[in-house]
Parts: C-alpha cells; sequence; structure tokens
C-alpha cells in the first residue's frame, strides 16, 4: 500500500512528460494516454481511501536537515486526492472534443496531467517544505492552462493568475520558515498539536487565501475565464481553488492550535467574500465570470464549516467540497457547451437556449439546484451541517453574513439560468454539444443528486475522517 500512495503522484507526474512522447506517434494515442493516466490515478485514489483509515500507511526518501520527502496516507488526503482526480478524469474526457480544434492540445494535456499530478503530490505530502513545492508547481501549471489560447489578454490574465498566487505562496514560505525555527521540524505528523502564534498562523493563510480566491486576493480567479472552459472547471470547481480548503483543513483543522482570535478572523474575512461575490455575481453579464464568482462565494462556505470549531461544521464542509466540485464542475463545463455554440459568454446575447440545448439545459439546472443547496441534492446537506454546525457555536454575525450569501446564491444562479435557457429565442438556434461533452455533464450533473439521495455514505465518511482527524481535540469542540 505504500508503493501505491507513491503510483497516485509518480504516474500523473511522470506521465505528463510522456504525452509529448506519445504525440511524436499518434494524437489519438496522445489523447488515449492521457484519459488512461488520469484514470489510473483515479483508480489508485479509490484504493487508497478504502484503506486510509489503516495506520502507518506512508513512503519515505530521506533527505538532509529534515526535509525528507514523506507520502503519509490518512482519510482527509485520500478523500481530497480522490475527489480532485474524479473530476479531473471527467475533464479530460470532456476534452477529448472540447480542444480537438485548437492549437497547443499536446502542451494542454501536458498540463492538465502535470497540473493532476502536483495535486496529489501536494495531498498526500507529510512535509511542509514538500507541501509547498508541490504548491508552486499547481501554480506553474495553471499560470500555463490560462493563458492557453496565446493572446496579449489571455496571457496577461494569466501572468495575474501566477503573481497573485505567488505572492501569497511566499508569504506561507515565510510562515512555514518561521515554524521551522521555533519547532525545529517541517514534518507535518510531528507538529500534531503544536501552537503555533499568530503570525506565521496569518502568513500560511495569505498563501490558502491567494489559491481560494478570498478577499483581497479574489480578482484572479473571474478574470482567468479568459482560460477554455475545462481549464476554468480544472482551476476554480475540483483542484486548484480546493487546494486552499485542503491546507487549511489539514494544518488549522488538524494540526496546529491556533488563537482563536485567528479563527473569528477567517470567518469574518469568508463571511464577507461570501457577500462581495455574490453581489457581484448577481450584476455581472459574462457567464463564467458569474459562474467563478459563485465559486468564491461557495468557497467562503467551505471556509465556515472549517474553522467554526464544530464537528457537525467540519464534516459538512467536506461533504461541501465534495458536492461543490461535481456540481461546479458541471456547471463550467455547461458554459464551454454554450459558449463553444454561441460563440459568446454574454448572456444578454443569449435566451431561449433550453429548446435547442435540452440536455445541456438539465445538466444546467440539476448543477445549480445542488449549488443552491436545493433538497435532495448533495449540495444541500453539505449546507445544512454546515449551518447547523455553525449556529451551534453560537456566533449571530457570522450566520447571518452566510445566511445572506445563501440567498444570493439562490437569486444569481436562478438569473443565469433564465437568461441563458429561458427568455426570448435568439437568431439560429444552436444544437447540443458532442455526445462526449454532453455525456459528462450529464454524469456530473446527475451523480450530484444520486450522492445527494444516497448522503448517508460521503457524510459518513466525512463524519468518521473528523473523528479520526481530532482524535487529539485539536482546535474542535
Amino acid at each position: 500500500m505504500d508503493k501505491t500512495v507513491l503510483l497516485a503522484v509518480l504516474v500523473p507526474v511522470i506521465g505528463a512528460f510522456t504525452i509529448p512522447l506519445f504525440n511524436r506517434i499518434s494524437k489519438d494515442l496522445r489523447n488515449v494516454m492521457a484519459v488512461v493516466i488520469a484514470a489510473s490515478t483515479f483508480i489508485f485514489n479509490v484504493v487508497l481511501m478504502q484503506n486510509a483509515f489503516l495506520d502507518g500507511i506512508r513512503y519515505v526518501v530521506s533527505f538532509p536537515l529534515g526535509f525528507d520527502f514523506i507520502l503519509k496516507l490518512d482519510p482527509l488526503s485520500a478523500f481530497m486526492a480522490t475527489v480532485s482526480s474524479l473530476i479531473s478524469l471527467v475533464i479530460v474526457i470532456y476534452s477529448l472534443d472540447y480542444i480537438s480544434h485548437y492549437e497547443n492540445q499536446t502542451e494542454y494535456y501536458t498540463m492538465v496531467i502535470f497540473f493532476m499530478g502536483s495535486m496529489m503530490g501536494l495531498v498526500y505530502s507529510d512535509n511542509l517544505i514538500w507541501m509547498y513545492t508541490f504548491w508552486e508547481l499547481t501554480g506553474f501549471a495553471s499560470w500555463r492552462l490560462v493563458g492557453f489560447f496565446r493572446g496579449d489578454k489571455e496571457i496577461a490574465k494569466a501572468n495575474k493568475t501566477v503573481l497573485v498566487t505567488f505572492f501569497g505562496a511566499v508569504l506561507m514560505l515565510i510562515g512555514i520558515i518561521d515554524i521551522y525555527m521555533t519547532q525545529g521540524t517541517v514534518v507535518i505528523s510531528e507538529l500534531k498539536a503544536k501552537e503555533i502564534t499568530f503570525l506565521p498562523a496569518t502568513l500560511i493563510l495569505c498563501g490558502i487565501f491567494s489559491k481560494s480566491a478570498i478577499l483581497p486576493f479574489s480578482t484572479w480567479l473571474p478574470d482567468a475565464g479568459v482560460a477554455p472552459s475545462t481549464v476554468t472547471s480544472l482551476l476554480h470547481a475540483a483542484v486548484l481553488v480546493k487546494i486552499g480548503t485542503f491546507v487549511y483543513a489539514k494544518l488549522f483543522g488538524t494540526i496546529f492550535i491556533v488563537p482563536e482570535s485567528f479563527s473569528y478572523m477567517v470567518l469574518i474575512i469568508t463571511g464577507i467574500t461570501a457577500l462581495v461575490a455574490g453581489g457581484a455575481a448577481l450584476i455581472e453579464t459574462d457567464m463564467k465570470r458569474i459562474i467563478a464568482y459563485s465559486t468564491i462565494s461557495q468557497l467562503s462556505f467551505i471556509f465556515l464549516g472549517l474553522a467554526s470549531g464544530s464537528k457537525l461544521a467540519f464534516a459538512g464542509a467536506l461533504v461541501y467540497i465534495l458536492m461543490h466540485s461535481i456540481a461546479k464542475g458541471s456547471l463550467f463545463l455547461c458554459a464551454g457547451i454554450v459558449e463553444q455554440k454561441t460563440h459568446t459568454k454574454d448572456i444578454t446575447k443569449m435566451g431561449g437556449l433550453v429548446k435547442s440545448m435540452p440536455l445541456t439545459a438539465l445538466a444546467f439546472a440539476l448543477s445549480a439546484f445542488s449549488v443552491m443547496g436545493l433538497p435532495p441534492f448533495g449540495g444541500f446537506f453539505g449546507k445544512f451541517f454546515v449551518f447547523k454546525g455553525a449556529i451551534e457555536t453560537n456566533d449571530i454575525i457570522v450566520s447571518i453574513l452566510f445566511f445572506i450569501g445563501a440567498i444570493l446564491t439562490m437569486l444569481y444562479l436562478s438569473r443565469l439560468f433564465y437568461k441563458i435557457f429561458l427568455g426570448s429565442e435568439k437568431p439560429n438556434m444552436p444544437r447540443e454539444g458532442s455526445s462526449t461533452m454532453v455525456a459528462s455533464v450529464l454524469f456530473l450533473a446527475f451523480l450530484g443528486l444520486v450522492l445527494g439521495i444516497l448522503i448517508t455514505y460521503p457524510f459518513d465518511y466525512a463524519s468518521i475522517t473528523t473523528e479520526t482527524m481530532y482524535m487529539m481535540g485539536v482546535n474542535i469542540q
């Protein structure tokens, strides 16, 4: 099982560099191998998830000064790796048709798989320095992917993405160095239940917020919508922005003991972020920017669950990470179909597409219902557990902020669906996307519904994970 952890990281990392080699033989072989690598990574993570509650599963390569390369299996890491690799696999399959007429396809598949491998290395790393290394590698891959179209506008937005996230990463590195100087180690499992001061905690938080696009680092995420919809789905839904929530859950949920004022600061900042992003989504007319603002808002709900100090809210946050990844991944991929067929992202130039694109409209509606938090969709249960757990901590002000944010979510997603799929029909109504693309969005949309109906299973895993990670009672009530 130790080797399986290693394979979950090395197969996509090394596999990414084989993509150009396969391309020299055949483009079809290149595409098939991209799917095979992504599918293999997902299978490895499913196997690891089934063994995540066993102790002592780790892979170690020794380096000087305590900077050992350590991959360690735990329930939280296996959960995050499985979720991100599942969505990444669906995105790669969807991409087979979506980017088939674009240039730079080989680099695209190389960077997507490399991004996936970097994510696996990050979630399984048991060393802060190696976690940071993989953190930066995801930033490099996202830089190339956001600038996929190579126009001046796209390159400028890609540079903005990497500069904002790199600035936060530098602050995070300073915080890690401070921890190394005071604690004498950067091995995460050796830092369990260690108290850290407000300063290093805040420095690391800046890195987390920059990656998860929380105020004041949020502006790069809507701008990244210049990338292909597969890229925005990968960055906004499943992987990149979720890295921040994972690291927060890992370090400040289960490892470090932090001042109470630190957690309250997180709640206030994310609560304000939820309102600002929700308000921006309500007046925006660019389809992908609206969904991007929605992502920023919904990530704030995840931080609410992780920072509230309640076991129920923490478990609810894990459930919502899963449900939001599935639903938001589907929404961005639906947007990709609509954009390719209508040749616009302006929702004021759309309308009546439910008649010509009924399957895409169905997938969009089901996914939107989950993000809104309507029963019996999976998103409802994630938000319900987060809110219930947070309210139990008796923080009324924070709860009100997020309740207003939830209302805004229903308003801007309803407006978005109406503008695109209902309303007056426009001339030259487009047809559905390819069968592969439509099947991908329908799979994700119905998966969110099925997991909502079978909520006992993901919630039980999230609850057991929470109990396991909190056995020492770090930052939990």
